[in-house]
């Protein structure tokens, strides 16, 4: 259905964003379009690995792509969340930023022992935000069969900060 879409032109690249020097990759033009939307999804869906229980998506863009590769595969959605979103007993993880801290947290009941999942996101970069989801769902008892990304600046050190567990990216950017 999708084959032969070239999704990767529908990601944009705006200089300057959110500060000079950073060239920020815009993915609303992929959303928009309903082919290249489904093309990433199929792509997505292409890597994942045998036996997942669930789809963990990372607020918010995880929550797009997760979403709709939870409904391509019959399996279900947790978030992950920032401070004070979620209603119910959460763990929560706090990580190190460039300028300072921040935190992520998950429902206590999301997951348990035996549950596999693979963990979602729009893009990798530092890795902080992915290392910090992976330890929250290591913390309810679960395993990471692996992380998903559409892109992954390759230039940055993502991929060591998710040391031993599997990785994929759709895309991956070696500079501006």
């Amino acid at each position: 259905m999708t084959e032969g879409v070239h999704w990767q032109a529908l990601i944009r690249d705006v200089k300057d964003f959110p500060k000079p020097g950073i060239v920020f990759k815009d993915i609303t033009p992929l959303l928009a379009d309903g082919a290249g939307f489904a093309a990433v999804v199929d792509d997505l869906a292409a890597r994942m690995p045998a036996d997942v229980d669930a789809i963990v998506g990372i607020e918010s863009r995880g929550f797009i792509f997760g979403a709709a590769l939870a409904q391509k595969l019959g399996l279900g959605l947790v978030t992950v969340r920032k401070p004070g979103k979620l209603p119910a007993d959460v763990h929560a993880v706090e990580y190190e930023l460039e300028y300072g801290v921040d935190r992520l947290e998950i429902h206590r009941d999301a997951l348990s022992s035996g549950h596999r999942v693979v963990i979602v996101d729009d893009l990798l970069a530092t890795g902080g935000t992915a290392a910090a989801t992976v330890a929250l769902v290591q913390k309810l008892g679960a395993e990471v069969a692996a992380c998903l990304f559409v892109i992954e600046l390759a230039f940055l050190p993502g991929r060591a900060a998710l040391e031993g567990v599997a990785v994929e990216a759709l895309m991956a950017v070696d500079g501006d």
